[in-house]
């Protein structure tokens, strides 16, 4: 059983890294960033999500597995 992300604790090392060596943030400029600051200044850095899939791509997909119980 996994745990639901609410349940996972947050990754500090991870977001430490991030602040302090990738954006080389000063200690107490990072203390003070909130996760959602730190996320921001990291996107820019970080890969661009992938695009939802459209209906066409939806359509194709379930033309390439269709479902054989329908």
């Amino acid at each position: 059983m996994t745990a639901s992300p609410a349940a996972r604790p947050f990754p500090w090392a991870e977001a430490m890294g991030a602040g302090l060596g990738l954006l080389r943030l000063a200690p107490d400029a990072f203390w003070r960033m909130t996760p959602r600051e730190l996320a921001a200044a990291l996107a820019p850095l970080l890969p661009a999500p992938a695009d939802g899939l459209d209906r066409a791509g939806l359509a194709a997909l379930m033309a390439r597995y269709p479902d054989p119980s329908h």
